[in-house]
């Protein structure tokens, strides 16, 4: 992943990105000051930070099933548990602000592609602990041990779908009338990441957020993100390289904005 065009993107993206002073767009000022550069410590950061530590002195191997684009790091198929939570979880300082954005919408359910070894669910879980969450998992042993990792949180509520996801998600999709937040972090492949926006199209509204991870994973994902910042029904993105948002507000005029984070 980090190679010297993916270096490059990012000295780019330092150099044309904002911060919020000179946003123009009200709600998109909001969400940077309010949501993105909050760095208050939450209560629930440090609970969900000891079952990440937890995960980084497990020497257990476990057998991954890849059925994305890959690991750009360490893609042996045996692979102790500490080496995943070390190179394949999101770092804290963006598990975090997945928390802030998640608490932000509010949302009654939430549609995550990609558990891994499910540290960023309990976040989504934290932020919104009264919404529904359907957490997708191409790998079964991986999968296992997010389950273990929710039962020592004492966290119950959360559903664990495994399988490849163009198998398990329309059948997901198919029981919401409405989606409120979905975090796409897994496949990383062209066709599967515009696959997956466009399933989700038809349940989206006006207060949706759909957020897309490694957005400058591959030349893939770039023309991806391309192409979901282009749909009519987009009407407002933020890059902010690690990840992308998405928003979808009926009568605003249609603009795109890189924050630094």
């Amino acid at each position: 992943m980090f190679n010297i065009t993916f270096a490059k993107d990012f000295l780019l993206h330092r150099l044309t990105s904002k911060n919020r002073h000179g946003l123009h767009s009200p709600f998109i000022y909001k969400l940077v000051d309010e949501v993105i550069y909050d760095k208050t410590e939450k209560p629930a950061y440090h609970k969900i930070e000891q079952e990440r530590d937890k995960l980084l002195i497990n020497d257990n191997f476990i057998t991954v099933t890849d059925l994305g684009a890959g690991s750009h790091v360490n893609n042996n198929k045996q692979k102790k548990i500490s080496d995943i939570t070390l190179n394949a979880l999101k770092p804290p300082s963006l598990a975090k602000l997945l928390y802030r954005l998640t608490a932000s919408v509010k949302p009654d359910n939430i549609v995550e592609l990609g558990t891994c070894l499910g540290i960023t669910t309990l976040y989504l879980n934290a932020a919104a602990p009264n919404a529904k969450i359907y957490t997708l998992e191409g790998c079964p042993q991986t999968a296992g041990v997010a389950k273990s990792v929710f039962e020592e949180a004492g966290v119950k509520q959360i559903n664990v779908i495994t399988g490849n996801f163009d198998d398990t998600l329309p059948g997901v999709l198919d029981n919401h009338e409405k989606l409120d937040f979905v975090y796409i972090d897994g496949n990383h492949q062209y066709e599967a990441t515009v696959r997956y926006f466009n399933w989700c199209l038809p349940k989206v509204h006006e207060d949706s957020m759909l957020i897309f991870d490694d957005i400058y994973w591959s030349p893939g994902m770039k023309k991806a993100w391309a192409e979901i910042k282009a749909h009519p029904s987009v009407t407002a993105t933020v890059d902010l390289f690690w990840i992308g948002l998405v928003f979808f507000k009926p009568g605003q005029a249609k603009e795109h904005f890189k924050i630094r984070f």
